[in-house]
């Protein structure tokens, strides 16, 4: 049993890790809800090179072969869970043709770690765990999220491995509330701590937010109302809500992927309040994006939905580009320099 001062290190490591490294709600707005004074003045935009300074503070990336492993917490339809795995899959299939998931993921592969081991170029859908009864109950805190994943991987019945490579992905369905969930944030991602979950593990949250905020964390399939002409764009997979959380998820592995412990690639001096190579691009898809523009999408000529990037049977999604580490810029595969 740990003393007196294991116990207080143990409350100040909780209550000092705000998990801030989250995708947040886009566009940005004040406490109001009108947009940011500063939100049409964002450098947050295609080109930007002078925003922040993003710097690598010498810890690991996932340079291993990565394995992610779905938690599917709620009840979740097949169609829904099929279009999430899809992605999933698609990020390391270089069959595909472009623009495509796997292109996407060669930029987030251009991060490095100490030994110059880049992040791995293998992405696999592993195995799964659902908990349609919500046996954590239908609004979780962040700290909750650990413990979800503390019962995958502990369950007595097909418990999820933990591997070298293994993420965990906890998606929260419609029905479920997460602390700060589309007030502050929309997916966040961090790490297990030994004294919860008995490893230290990379994971991630994504809510599906169509019955909650789809304005916020599906834009911009849905469009908030200070948002002015602006219609919403159609989901390439017809479904608002978990289209959104594609972009949502991308996020979140392309940080935790560079920055798995919160020690290796960010801007800022506070490591607590990182802003990491996915938030650099926040609603930017494509050429010339910046403020409330998307930036240049393509568009499906059957269904007219938008979307950037192919991915495996045909599927398409609409994914945030990322920082590209060379270029200083925001970078994707649907880019018109890329053709």
């Amino acid at each position: 049993m740990p003393g007196p001062g294991g116990v207080l290190f143990f409350l100040l490591l909780v209550l000092a890790a705000p998990l801030a490294t989250a995708w947040r709600p886009w566009p940005p707005r004040d406490a109001s809800g009108a947009i940011d004074p500063g939100f049409g003045a964002s450098k947050k935009f295609e080109g930007s090179s002078d925003f922040v300074k993003l710097e690598y503070h010498m810890g690991p990336v996932l340079a291993a072969a990565i394995t992610v492993h779905p938690i599917w917490y709620g009840a979740w339809p097949a169609d829904q869970k099929r279009t999430i795995r899809a992605f999933l899959r698609s990020l390391s299939d270089q069959k595909v043709p472009s623009p495509s998931v796997a292109d996407w993921w060669r930029t987030v592969q251009l991060y490095t770690d100490q030994t110059t081991a880049n992040v791995s170029a293998t992405v696999a859908l592993g195995q799964e765990k659902t908990d349609a009864r919500m046996s954590r109950g239908a609004s979780l805190s962040r700290m909750d999220i650990q413990s979800v994943v503390r019962d995958a991987v502990t369950a007595r019945t097909r418990p999820l491995p933990v591997d070298a490579g293994g993420v965990y992905l906890v998606l929260t369905s419609t029905e479920v509330l997460v602390e700060n969930f589309c007030g502050q944030v929309c997916g966040f991602h961090y790490f297990t701590f030994p004294s919860v979950v008995g490893y230290t593990l990379p994971y991630a949250w994504v809510g599906n937010s169509a019955r909650r905020c789809p304005e916020v964390c599906a834009y911009p399939f849905a469009i908030p109302t200070y948002v002015p002409n602006r219609r919403p764009e159609a989901p390439p997979n017809g479904d608002a809500g978990v289209d959104g959380m594609v972009s949502v998820i991308a996020h979140e592995l392309a940080e935790m992927a560079s920055n798995p412990l919160a020690n290796a690639w960010y801007a800022g001096g506070d490591p607590s309040f990182p802003t990491e190579i996915a938030d650099l691009c926040e609603g930017i898809y494509g050429t010339g994006g910046g403020g409330a523009y998307t930036g240049q999408l393509l568009t499906d000529g059957r269904s007219g939905s938008s979307y950037n990037v192919n991915g495996v049977g045909g599927r398409r999604f609409l994914v945030q580009w990322v920082w590209d580490p060379y270029r200083s810029y925001c970078s994707g595969p649907n880019a018109l320099d890329q053709h």
